[in-house]
């Protein structure tokens, strides 16, 4: 269990991808919110910029164990922007299990190579 906050290259560049390519989802619900879930503009921008920008910026922090359970949270975050974009329940869902994937399949690969 220890290996969840073990800061190892291929875990930061898995994670690193994950958060990526959440930011960029994540700021793609704000057209989304605003033209077809009727989601005031203030409120739209403010969650999905919010949530991208918070992305990049831990993107950036994960060479420090509390960067994955700040990861962790976002990936809770993203889940719930589907109470303002319907589709991001599954699309957060999808990013969350990546999240942990990525965690432990780099676990996994990098404890085979050092054999």
């Amino acid at each position: 269990m220890n290996y969840l906050f073990e800061v190892t290259p291929g875990k930061r560049r898995l994670c690193a991808s994950v958060l990526g390519m959440e930011a960029i989802v994540v700021a793609l619900t704000i057209p989304v919110a605003i033209t077809i879930n009727d989601v005031p503009v203030p409120l739209a921008v403010t969650v999905g910029i919010g949530l991208a920008v918070l992305c990049v910026v831990v993107t950036g922090m994960l060479k420090r164990p509390y960067a994955y359970i700040a990861g962790s949270v976002i990936q809770i975050l993203a889940i719930a922007t589907g109470f303002l974009v319907p589709a991001m329940f599954f699309l957060g869902l999808i990013f969350a299990l990546l999240w942990i994937t990525a965690i432990f399949v780099a676990h996994r690969v990098e404890g085979a190579t050092k054999r």
